[in-house]
């Protein structure tokens, strides 16, 4: 894949000073491979993120291939004559998973086309004891569509807010602010008090390089009582490791809210299309709606052998290569991104545990501009809604690689955990909390270094 290491070693590593006193890794040789050498691509078409790591063995391969069959294929109500794809429901938001991360790529809200599986509702209610707990009524998501034999959960209307900003040059920016609300309930009145949590779909690369950063390496960046002073103060968020019996540092999901890729590929089987495995074998749907007697597709529905090949095919999707990284307005763009602190949450890069689960990704250097972490983004993105040891203004620093091919792969630009940003422009601007003073160095900057800023984003 790389035409030679021998470039890097004579490129190495350019360290620059910057205004800030931070400093950070010019545009290396190392750092056009975001994936390593075992899992980067090049290919930017609309399948830029559809490939399987290059340097996996045959095997994993050949896994590769039926878990993407599986990823792919819709699942079906019981009983059916393909009992490998049955037990669809009772209640969900989609048939099969490339319905949300289509091209294994993002999703988008899609309201103003109709309501999309891609973005998900999480709810909760605080119980007499003061505990976060499901909704009584709709359990902990809300499922907008249902198999026939029951009634779908209700339908969410989003309404969005254009809020007016202006930069320090006098450039004016819109930026769009959601307000959901749910009709046409079918399982009684949601308690008022209820807690809302927007999720939408996120491309799905290199996830299992990001279960290969040992957690040493993830705590020693942790700094949850901003000892350093330095206004970040990033935590990790312990979530129950369900397989494992015990709690351990959650690293997917907006919330940081699942431990592994596995465990996350079994809760959207369950959430999400009301499939049940051995690691969550209840269905999704609660005693109050009465859906029991309804066929399922076996105890579980999900295999161990299918949940572990869709849970191979999404640790080995490939990550592709940067593009542009070496034109001027990028490197000055990537320049402008340490000076004003973007790096202190989006970590550029990561080198993989020697003792990879995937064998392959040991010991890689990696470029994903996370940190795994738990920030505070203030008001403007807070769902207050309580997730493990998450609170509601708390986020994951999301990755950052592939995310210029979005437009190319998914025919859209919407970021954020619920796609309210249209545009990296609007994704920067909605930062807060932790991530305030970032944000105010960037509407201080002038139009070009901004675009520049923005290039050497879609340039990851």
């Amino acid at each position: 894949m790389r035409n030679s290491y021998s470039l890097y070693l004579l490129i190495a590593l350019f360290i620059f000073s910057c205004s800030s006193k931070e400093s950070y890794e010019a545009v290396s040789e190392s750092s056009l491979y975001p994936g390593g050498d075992a899992a980067t691509t090049d290919d930017f078409s609309v399948n830029a993120f559809g490939h399987a790591a290059p340097k996996i063995s045959d095997a994993k391969q050949m896994q590769f291939v039926t878990g993407n069959a599986f990823f792919k294929r819709n699942w079906v109500t019981a009983p059916a004559s393909t009992e490998d794809l049955d037990g669809l429901g009772p209640l969900l938001n989609a048939k099969s998973c490339s319905s949300c991360h289509f091209l294994d790529g993002k999703g988008e809200p899609g309201f103003e086309k109709g309501q999309s599986s891609a973005l998900l509702f999480r709810l909760s209610v605080e119980n007499a004891e003061g505990k976060v707990v499901p909704v009584p009524n709709y359990g902990n998501q809300f499922n907008h569509l249902a198999i026939i034999g029951a009634k779908e959960e209700g339908d969410v209307k989003i309404e969005y807010e254009e809020v007016k900003g202006r930069y320090a040059d006098g450039t004016e920016y819109s930026l769009r602010k959601p307000t959901y609300s749910f009709e046409n309930l079918n399982y009684g009145d949601i308690d008022e008090k209820v807690m809302v949590s927007p999720r939408v779909a996120p491309h799905i690369i290199g996830l299992g390089l990001l279960e290969a950063i040992s957690k040493e390496d993830i705590l020693a960046i942790a700094d949850p009582d901003d000892k350093n002073n330095d206004g970040i103060s990033g935590r990790p968020n312990y979530v129950e490791d369900v397989v494992e019996g015990k709690k351990v540092i959650g690293r997917f999901g907006w919330k940081a809210n699942e431990p592994t890729v596995k465990q996350q590929v079994a809760g959207a089987f369950q959430g999400d299309m009301g499939l049940t495995s051995t690691i969550f074998p209840a269905q999704n749907d609660t005693e109050a709606q009465l859906l029991a007697s309804i066929i399922n597709g076996g105890e579980p529905e999900v295999t161990d052998d299918i949940l572990d090949r869709v849970t191979l095919y999404s640790q080995v999707l490939a990550v592709p290569k940067r593009r542009n990284a070496r034109t001027k307005n990028v490197v000055d763009g990537q320049k402008l991104f340490h000076e004003i602190g973007c790096q202190k949450c989006h970590t550029p890069s990561f080198t993989t545990k020697d003792n990879a689960d995937i064998e392959e990704f040991s010991n890689q250097k990696i470029y994903p501009y996370t940190d795994l972490l738990l920030h505070d983004m203030g008001e403007g993105l807070a769902d207050h809604r309580p997730d493990n040891e998450a609170n509601g203004v708390e986020w994951r620093t999301a990755p950052l690689w592939g995310l210029g091919l979005v437009k190319t792969v998914n025919g859209h630009t919407t970021l954020l955990h619920d796609g309210r940003a249209r545009n990296v422009e609007e994704a920067i601007l909605w930062h807060g909390g932790e991530a305030q003073n970032s944000q105010e160095e960037f509407k201080q900057l002038s139009k070009i270094n901004r675009e520049n800023l923005i290039a050497f984003v879609n340039s990851l």
